[in-house]
């Protein structure tokens, strides 16, 4: 991102199963507060997406993802005018660890949802874009 007054934010989608891994987040984030969302967080400078998410992942859940089998999900320009934010989401199918919150003051909670279990997420494009995915492996 070439726009420092932009938030640069990758979000992972851990799919096993037909299922996808959400996280609950706080009631006191400043940012979709009190809602499931996947879990990620903002590019650091000198970082890749890819870098960020991989580290994300890591520190939020305790998983190491496998970049070369992670597709991009969509890409949009989220928030107030004032605060905006590049979120890029994306598709991880492969990971080691098994996902833990080892971020209880960002989220209360984690859980796994099928299609029909899928809560409202916080940017409206990610339930289409999860079941096009979810389809897409037979869920």
């Amino acid at each position: 991102m070439d726009d420092p007054a932009v938030a640069d934010v990758v979000l992972g989608a851990l799919v096993d199963d037909g299922r996808v891994l959400l996280v609950h987040r706080s009631p006191h984030k400043r940012a979709h507060p009190n809602v499931w969302d996947l879990p990620g967080g903002c590019v650091e400078a000198g970082e890749s997406e890819l870098d960020a998410l991989a580290r994300e992942l890591r520190e939020e859940l305790g998983v190491y993802i496998a970049t070369d089998a992670v597709y991009q999900l969509y890409r949009l320009t989220a928030g107030p005018p004032e605060e905006p934010a590049l979120v890029s989401a994306w598709m991880v199918r492969k990971w080691e660890g098994a996902p833990l919150n080892n971020a209880p003051d960002e989220h209360v909670d984690i859980g796994w949802f099928g299609l029909s279990k899928l809560p409202s997420p916080a940017h409206s494009l990610m339930r289409a874009a999860f079941v096009n995915a979810l389809r897409g492996f037979g869920a």
